[in-house]
């Protein structure tokens, strides 16, 4: 699953690589800034999206998807009854039959622009008797935006609210995120238009979802434990540099000889 993304870039940077304008909303400054070392979901963060009614620009939106019924407003409150995934994903395998989904395939996909994500890795290594995880890093070779595949919905006081989709793990997943076996769904750069377009079929988003970005543009490496702290600020700039463990198995680019496996 995906709950925890990093977005840094600077509105005036993401309105030039994308070719968008930023709408913000009356209750929003002028000079608004989302930047984000690490969106933790399950703070709920305003994040930058792209949005089907007005694919030319990037919005505000709240991860953590509301039915448009509700008011954005009230969000911690609804969290508190609702805590499946928080809102943060949605399974693509459910996307035209869910009770807010199905709402929102048709008319209210969105893109979020991210610079990457991080996922969970499980070791073989126990402490304690307990699992020993890791946090990996992902993110483009070629360091160009990741773009995230996700819906939303406006509630009745005008947030936007949207969720990350996901499907089965493809193999460097499976490997990595090795025990909820998913991935997030990631559009090519050639297919950002087509996911927003406002005529699409049931078939042809379930194509761009199953035809989404190759795996192997993409690298993952092992970060700081701190992402996963309650008493340590992870919302920083060098969340992100590479910490090697005698407990990871697998291989990573710049693994170092001699470590476990």
């Amino acid at each position: 699953m995906c709950y925890s993304t990093r977005q840094t870039r600077k509105r005036e940077e993401l309105e030039r690589q994308l070719q968008v304008e930023a709408l913000i909303g009356k209750d929003h400054q002028l000079d608004l800034e989302l930047i984000h070392f690490h969106a933790n979901g399950w703070s709920h963060p305003l994040m930058w999206i792209m949005p089907q009614e007005e694919p030319n620009k990037i919005t505000p939106g709240m991860w953590g998807i509301m039915p448009s019924k509700n008011k954005g407003a009230d969000y911690k409150e609804y969290f508190k009854n609702y805590k499946t995934f928080g809102g943060l994903n949605a399974k693509s395998e459910k996307l035209f039959d869910h009770f807010i989904y199905r709402y929102s395939w048709e008319h209210k996909r969105c893109i979020i622009p991210v610079d990457g994500f991080f996922e969970p890795h499980t070791t073989p290594v126990k402490v304690k008797g307990k699992p020993f995880k890791v946090p990996f890093y992902f993110k483009r070779k070629d360091d160009d935006p990741i773009f995230l595949a996700g819906i939303y919905t406006t509630t009745v006081d005008g947030y936007n609210t949207f969720t990350v989709l996901t499907k089965e793990a493809t193999p460097m997943f499976a490997k990595i995120h090795n025990e909820k076996f998913r991935r997030p769904i990631i559009i090519n750069d050639e297919d950002v238009d087509a996911w927003l377009y406002n005529r699409n079929t049931e078939d042809d988003v379930q194509n761009l979802i199953d035809d989404d970005l190759w795996e192997g543009e993409l690298e993952a490496y092992p970060i700081a434990k701190d992402l996963y702290s309650r008493t340590i600020d992870s919302n920083r700039e060098d969340i992100i540099e590479k910490v090697d463990y005698n407990e990871v198995a697998i291989d990573y680019p710049g693994k170092p000889q001699g470590l476990f496996g």
